[in-house]
């Protein structure tokens, strides 16, 4: 596919020729690999509900942040996972779809876009209703979600950083605040205001996803700022807590060894409320378990 020849679809723009087997700054070739296809019921409760987000866990990333907690299939060519063709991703949406699934959750796919829009325009000729969520670390290229317009319902990209100097120090891209601007004006724009059913399930719109991390309240209400000053009520703003400290951080960054104590989160949350944000949801109590983080097993694919 010409797409992955000269790789630039997400902002590292590495230029790999991934059709020759030479990995991205993803970690991947043109190959799709995914380590999960299952029910995940910890999404927000719109995407989940009861029935659970019919989430697809793609492998390798070309974020990669020293904390995620999903290092294990992000980690790039040693990442877990089964290697797909676009007919067999098809099949994969339809399976979650048949279990019930609320939408279908494409976890990371900003570099395999090109195939998953092949496996999506398949699926929904095959009969695939439900709709299609786009979640992401935020850090995207307009160009390439343009490639998605049309077949993504949802959008749910993270707002990681405010400055590029932490976005540097914790991600490797300076540029991250400023991409994650351009990416999320895109995801609106396709997007349009919240839509739900008369379940409660989100069935159109865009959910921001902001990580609190240790010592950075401060940018958390820089961050949440904006998105109320710039997006009112276009959107919705998801203000998380489950951080958790990966084995060997102290060694990268000594800073996030630790969760974020209550009562920072708590002031991020009295910030929103202050300056008038309606639509968010946060998480309440001890939100750091082990049940955020699936198994990575090859499960339903």
């Amino acid at each position: 596919m010409e797409a992955y020849k000269n790789c630039h679809l997400c902002p590292r723009e590495c230029g790999a020729d991934r059709t020759a087997g030479e990995r991205g700054a993803c970690g991947m070739d043109a190959e799709i690999k995914a380590a999960r296809a299952a029910l995940h019921f910890w999404e927000e409760s719109c995407l989940s509900g009861t029935e659970g987000s019919g989430t697809v866990f793609f492998s390798g990333c070309p974020l990669g942040c020293i904390y995620c907690q999903n290092h294990e299939i992000s980690a790039g060519q040693s990442s877990p996972g089964k290697i797909l063709t676009e007919e067999q991703l098809a099949e994969a949406f339809l399976r979650l779809q048949a279990q019930g699934a609320n939408n279908i959750n494409l976890v990371t796919a900003v570099h395999f876009i090109p195939s998953v829009r092949k496996a999506l325009i398949l699926a929904k000729e095959k009969g695939l209703s439900i709709p299609v969520v786009y979640n992401s670390s935020g850090y995207e290229k307009q160009e390439s979600l343009q490639m998605l317009e049309g077949l993504v319902d949802i959008w749910l990209p993270d707002f990681k950083y405010w400055e590029g100097d932490t976005a540097a120090k914790y991600s490797r891209c300076p540029d991250y605040p400023e991409r994650a601007k351009e990416a999320l004006r895109e995801m609106v724009r396709q997007s349009g205001p919240p839509m739900f059913d008369s379940d409660g399930h989100m069935t159109r719109g865009v959910i921001v996803r902001h990580l609190v991390l240790p010592g950075q309240t401060g940018a958390a209400k820089r961050i949440l700022r904006y998105l109320h000053d710039t997006y009112g009520n276009l959107i919705y703003i998801s203000i998380m807590n489950q951080y958790t400290p990966m084995p060997g951080i102290e060694r990268q960054a000594p800073e996030l060894a630790g969760r974020v104590p209550a009562a920072d989160y708590e002031k991020v949350i009295s910030f929103a409320l202050r300056i008038g944000i309606e639509l968010a949801f946060r998480q309440e109590g001890e939100a750091a378990e082990e049940s955020f983080i699936p198994a990575f097993d090859g499960a339903g694919l």
